[in-house]
């Protein structure tokens, strides 16, 4: 089991946070996050938001460090990037 994780540089909700994914299964990223004790609300898509204070945490568990357009990179090549749908308004037309 292989899971990736970012450094802690995305704001948020007042808090710094890293992106964990898989390169292999959404089922792999959820047992390794649900064994850090990371709730599932924090998946969104394709990761898991993890607060700067669990990085070590994670790091410890077994997630390989890699930078932010690694992340991306890796999702693409396992297949699983699933990108923000594009937000479309009501609009008074």
């Amino acid at each position: 089991m292989t899971v990736y994780i970012d450094p802690p540089t995305w704001p948020g909700h007042g808090r710094v946070w890293s992106h964990l994914v898989s390169d292999v299964s959404y089922a792999e990223l959820h047992a390794f996050a649900e064994a850090l004790g990371v709730p599932r609300r924090a998946f969104e898509r394709d990761h898991y938001d993890v607060p700067s204070q669990r990085y070590g945490d994670a790091v410890r568990a077994g997630a390989v460090e890699v930078s932010s357009r690694d992340v991306v990179r890796l999702l693409h090549g396992a297949g699983l990037r699933r990108r923000k749908r594009a937000f479309r308004g009501s609009g008074s037309r």
